[in-house]
């Protein structure tokens, strides 16, 4: 994360979605909330681990304060996107927000051993979307003080 992202009170977001509507979502309502923000989107988890590593280890102002990460991925899916960052001394830092439309279990159990910081299962329809997202908002952007 980079120092002048939080000073100055822009939240850096990377958004790892393949899905396009449910980027569009995520887009709409962080414009919407009236969160000062930078979204990135990628929409694979080896471009996921190509932008942070790009950009996080050259300490640039491109690095995510926060990542949100779906699991169902091509290329790499979001679990070993998630083992890749928690064991780089770089990456590991960077709080995830598993956003997924998976409710395994498994998958489940896999995120938080991995140091996932929240899953979410995302609702199928809008209301319960918009519900999700002011939750996520309030305590994340709100709440929380992300780590420099």
């Amino acid at each position: 994360m980079t120092v002048n992202s939080l000073i100055n009170g822009t939240i850096h977001i990377l958004l790892v979605e393949d899905s396009e509507s449910d980027a569009r979502l995520v887009k709409e309502f962080l414009k919407e909330a009236d969160i000062d923000h930078v979204l990135y989107v990628v929409d694979d988890g080896v471009e996921a681990l190509e932008f942070m590593n790009t950009h996080c280890k050259a300490a640039t102002n491109y690095c995510p304060d926060i990542v949100m990460l779906d699991l169902n991925l091509p290329r790499m899916g979001g679990i070993e996107v998630l083992k890749e960052m928690k064991k780089d001394d770089t990456l590991k830092r960077i709080p995830v927000i598993v956003l997924t439309t998976s409710t395994s279990e498994e998958d489940v159990q896999e995120c938080y051993g991995n140091y996932a910081n929240c899953y979410i299962v995302k609702p199928s329809n809008l209301a319960d979307f918009e519900n999700i997202m002011d939750t996520l908002k309030e305590f994340w952007f709100n709440t929380t003080n992300l780590p420099k």
